[in-house]
């Protein structure tokens, strides 16, 4: 498995947040707002050979530090948040390997097809990520879109996970009952996934502990890369990034 690194933006800073509480009625819940820049990280990233990670733009006026973390760090990073096929090449062309799209692909509680493949047509389908951030509901995993308040009527199942495949290049899937919270993985969602994709795809939510990385790396059985956020010693956690960095790569 391969560990897949986090650059989140808020506000134009690097933080991590209890992602529920983005856009809710409250205050949003920052569990870390870093001293250090996006391009930090993304040099940091760079230096320990680390593909594939996720730059997430959480609600607007994150794109200069977005783009910053793609300049520094070109083809090692993918980006979201706020992408749609009119502005998806404009981070490409600035260092993104991959776009990663949900609630362009989700409207009104439905999968809009017609956005799907108007993306697909601008970037093609080897750089499209589907994040298919999902709650629990009725014992199934159900995708959650417009800052995780709106749930839609497409089960992450294994129909629809192959459905998806044939229009992207990976799938990322935050477990959004405990994003942000330091509370374990959702094995029963780890197992799912592991049966059912056949894409590379990354799971997030949750991991705290090396016990929890031991515990992912049975059920997912090879089939999955992992994101840790908050837990991170570099993210104000308790977890070393470099041992996790070592873990993961053996």
């Amino acid at each position: 498995m391969k560990f897949r690194p986090c650059i989140d933006l808020h506000n134009g800073k690097v933080k991590q947040i209890v992602g529920e509480t983005l856009g809710s009625s409250g205050q949003v819940v920052e569990n870390f707002v870093s001293a250090h820049d996006s391009a930090h990280y993304a040099d940091m990233f760079k230096r320990d050979k680390l593909t594939g990670g996720h730059v997430i733009m959480l609600g607007g006026g994150n794109e200069e530090a977005a783009l910053a973390a793609l300049r520094a760090y070109p083809g090692g990073l993918q980006i979201g948040g706020g992408i749609r096929a009119e502005n998806a090449a404009l981070y490409l062309e600035a260092g993104a390997s991959h776009v990663i799209v949900t609630s362009y692909i989700f409207r009104d509680g439905e999968l809009d097809m017609g956005n799907l493949q108007r993306i697909v047509s601008e970037v093609g389908k080897e750089r499209l990520v589907i994040d298919l951030s999902c709650k629990q509901k009725d014992n199934q995993w159900v995708v959650v879109t417009n800052q995780w308040k709106t749930y839609s009527n497409f089960v992450v199942d294994a129909a629809h996970l192959r459905e998806l495949e044939a229009y992207c290049d990976e799938f990322l899937v935050h477990a959004v009952d405990v994003e942000g919270k330091r509370t374990g993985i959702l094995a029963t969602l780890v197992e799912q996934l592991a049966q059912q994709v056949t894409i590379p795809t990354t799971y997030a939510g949750g991991a705290r502990s090396f016990g929890d990385l031991e515990l992912f790396r049975s059920l997912a059985n090879g089939k999955l890369d992992i994101t840790i956020g908050s837990a991170l010693d570099i993210f104000g956690g308790a977890l070393s990034y470099d041992e996790v960095v070592a873990y993961c790569s053996r």
